[in-house]
């Protein structure tokens, strides 16, 4: 019995936790708070893109010591180039190609 008023007082204070936490409105941010959330999103910005380059320095290494320990056993290795192309925009689509095409039932 103790069991089950146990599970059903966790039970309850699960249940207005939950209504309580969802009524609260968003924090409204001031102009000094969004300047500081802007620099510190472009700090992190910059902190991944050096670490992205040090990430392919460091695999240009690993992959060039792999090149020439295999050469020194005679075996020839051809590295594949990785192109990173930049996103392609969007293009805009005509008024034909949007509508579908319709379906034709066959014949038999």
């Amino acid at each position: 019995m103790q069991s089950k008023k146990a599970i059903f007082i966790a039970a309850l204070c699960w249940a207005i936790a939950g209504g309580v936490y969802a009524k609260l409105p968003a924090p409204q941010l001031t102009d000094e708070q969004k300047a500081k959330a802007e620099e510190t999103k472009a700090k992190a910005a910059e902190a991944a893109k050096k670490d992205g380059e040090l990430l392919a320095k460091s695999q240009d290494r690993v992959a060039d010591r792999y090149i020439k320990a295999q050469k020194a056993k005679g075996i020839t290795v051809k590295p594949t180039p990785v192109v990173v192309a930049a996103a392609p925009a969007p293009a805009a689509k005509p008024a034909a190609a949007a509508a579908p095409a319709p379906v034709v039932p066959a014949k038999k």
